[in-house]
Order: C-alpha cells, then sequence, then structure tokens
C-alpha cells in the first residue's frame, strides 16, 4: 500500500481528530483547549512546514506529527499512527520529515513526552535514537481551567 507524507494544513483538522481518538492512548493527550480546531490552526500558523500528514491512496488520514520549535529547540507535540497501520514504517517516516524540516529552520534539539506506562511508544522513541532524559522535572501549569493539571 503506498503511503504519502506532506504537510498538515487547518483544513486537516477533522480528520486529525479523528485519528487522535482512534486509540486510548492517543486521546488521553489531548485537552479541549490547544487541541480545538482554533488550536491547531494557531499551532499549525506558527509551524507551517514542520507538522507531517500520512495518508492513503484514497486520502485516508493515518498518521500525523506535529512539531514546533521556539528557535533553539523543537518539541513533538502529537505523534499518532492510526491503530490498523501500525508496524509499517509510517511513524519513522514522519518522524524522519519533521526532522528533516526541522534541520532546515536551523534546529539542533528535539524532545517529545510520552506517558511512562506507553511501552509501545517508549520502545518506538528508543529505537528512533530518542534517550530518555532522568536529570530534569517535567513541570506544568494550567493557565486554563478547562485544561487539566495533569498528574
Amino acid at each position: 500500500m503506498d503511503i504519502n507524507i506532506r504537510n498538515v494544513t487547518a483544513d486537516d483538522y477533522d480528520s486529525l481528530y479523528e485519528l487522535w481518538t482512534s486509540s486510548e492512548q492517543s486521546k488521553r493527550a489531548l485537552n479541549p483547549a490547544d487541541d480545538s480546531r482554533e488550536g491547531i490552526e494557531r499551532y499549525l500558523k506558527r509551524n507551517p512546514a514542520t507538522c507531517f500528514l500520512a495518508y492513503t491512496e484514497d486520502s485516508k488520514t493515518v498518521g500525523v506529527i506535529l512539531t514546533g520549535h521556539d528557535g533553539r529547540r523543537a518539541v513533538i507535540h502529537h505523534m499518532c499512527v492510526h491503530p490498523d497501520y501500525r508496524r509499517m514504517g509510517i511513524a519513522h517516516r514522519l518522524v524522519r520529515e519533521a526532522e528533516k524540516a526541522l534541520q532546515k529552520e536551523g534546529i539542533n534539539k528535539i524532545f517529545g513526552l510520552v506517558f511512562k506506562d506507553n511501552e509501545i511508544a517508549n520502545a518506538f522513541w528508543e529505537a528512533e535514537g530518542y534517550t530518555l532524559r532522568t536529570n530534569l522535572n517535567y513541570r506544568n501549569k494550567s493557565l486554563n481551567k478547562d485544561v487539566p493539571q495533569g498528574e
């Protein structure tokens, strides 16, 4: 099966949301503000060249990676492949496209957040060369009452 990759656009929102809700692990990473249509449009406006979508010949969205940067370092915010299309190299291709795009923009370092109990994702990122940092604490603060603080 041919899988194509292109940049994500705001018009892709409905198919992205459908993809993100296709698995429990992806669903739990969503929040109602940042992952709303408006939140994703804002994100893509800031990061138009570093977010990629994988799709089939019949235009079904089967994977996505959203990466952005602050001019110094990049963050992988969402990476998801539909459960029916896993183990086909789609995630690897999406990561490589994002890395190339970020390098083109002068970015030298990328980090991502993965739930500790998501063994499949943690193994994937390790295989992609992303090492586990144990010398940092991840801290966050919600500025919106509708966005959960986290565990």
